[in-house]
C-alpha cells in the first residue's frame, strides 16, 4: 500500500466518522465509496467494516445512556442469521455493481412516509431490520438508509436514534469483517501495511466520532432529519456518476 493511499484512508476515516457522528449513516456511505476507489472490493469491505465497527462502537459508548437495548438485542439475533445465510453465497460484488448499489441505496429515504409502517421499537420490526440491513450491508457495502426507515416512525429523539443505530451497526460490520475478511486472511491476501493503516485509523475514527457528537448536540431534531436526507442523496448521485464512468470505460 502506497503512502498516498494510506494517508487518504486515514483522512477519510476521520472525516466520515465525524459525519456519521452527526447523521448516523452518511459517513459510512462516504467511506465505502472512498475505500472502493483505492482498494480492491473485498479489501474495501474489510477496511470499511473495521473502521466503521470502531466508529459505531465508540459512538454507542459515548451515547450509551440513549441506546435502546431491546432493539439492539433483537437486531443482533437477526443479524447473525443474515450473516450465516449470505456467507453461503460466496458473492463478491464488482466495482461497477458496488457503485451502482451505493448510488441506489439512498433512494430508500425518499419513499413516501405513508408507505412506511415500520417501527424499530416493535419486536418483529427490530428483527426484520437486523436481517435486511445486515444482508444489504454484506451485498452492497452499506445499508444506512434502509436502517433509517425503521426509525422514521419511532418516538425516539435524535440522540436515541443515533445511539441505537450505532449499536446495531456494530453487528452488521462484524458480519462484514467475518464474511469478507476470513477468506482474505486465510489466503494471505492482505499486506502487512493494510493492518497498520487500519490500526492508525482507529483513533482517528474515534476522534471524528467525538467531533460529530459535539455538532449533533447543537442541532435540532428537525434539522437533523432534513439534512440527513439531502446529504445522503447527494452522495448517492456522485456514486451513480462513478458507476456510469466505470461502465463507459469497459
Amino acid at each position: 500500500m502506497s503512502l498516498v493511499t494510506a494517508a487518504f484512508i486515514l483522512v477519510v476515516a476521520f472525516i466520515t466518522s465525524a459525519v456519521s457522528g452527526v447523521f448516523g449513516m452518511a459517513g459510512g456511505l462516504m467511506l465505502m465509496g472512498a475505500l472502493a476507489i483505492v482498494l480492491p472490493v473485498s479489501a474495501a469491505f474489510v477496511a470499511h467494516g473495521l473502521i466503521q465497527l470502531t466508529a459505531n462502537g465508540w459512538r454507542a459508548v459515548l451515547h450509551r445512556k440513549h441506546v435502546q437495548w431491546k432493539i439492539v438485542g433483537l437486531y443482533a439475533i437477526a443479524s447473525f442469521v443474515a450473516g450465516l445465510l449470505v456467507s453461503t453465497l460466496s458473492f463478491t460484488p464488482s466495482k461497477p455493481f458496488l457503485f451502482l448499489a451505493l448510488g441506489l441505496v439512498p433512494g430508500i429515504l425518499w419513499l413516501p412516509k405513508a408507505w412506511i409502517r415500520l417501527d424499530a421499537a416493535k419486536p418483529f420490526h427490530a428483527l426484520t431490520s437486523g436481517f435486511l440491513v445486515t444482508a444489504l450491508n454484506l451485498l452492497a457495502g452499506v445499508a444506512g438508509p434502509l436502517l433509517d426507515i425503521f426509525f422514521v416512525r419511532t418516538a425516539l429523539n435524535r440522540h436515541q436514534i443515533v445511539a441505537t443505530k450505532a449499536a446495531t451497526q456494530v453487528f452488521a460490520h462484524l458480519a462484514k469483517i467475518v464474511v469478507y475478511g476470513a477468506p482474505l486472511i486465510a489466503a494471505k491476501g492482505l499486506p502487512a501495511s493494510f493492518y497498520w493503516v487500519i490500526v492508525a485509523a482507529v483513533p482517528l475514527s474515534m476522534l471524528g466520532t467525538v467531533v460529530g457528537g459535539r455538532i449533533l448536540d447543537r442541532m435540532s431534531d428537525k434539522g437533523f432529519l432534513t439534512w440527513t436526507r439531502y446529504i445522503v442523496t447527494g452522495i448517492g448521485v456522485v456514486y451513480l456518476i462513478q458507476f456510469l464512468g466505470l461502465v463507459l470505460k469497459e
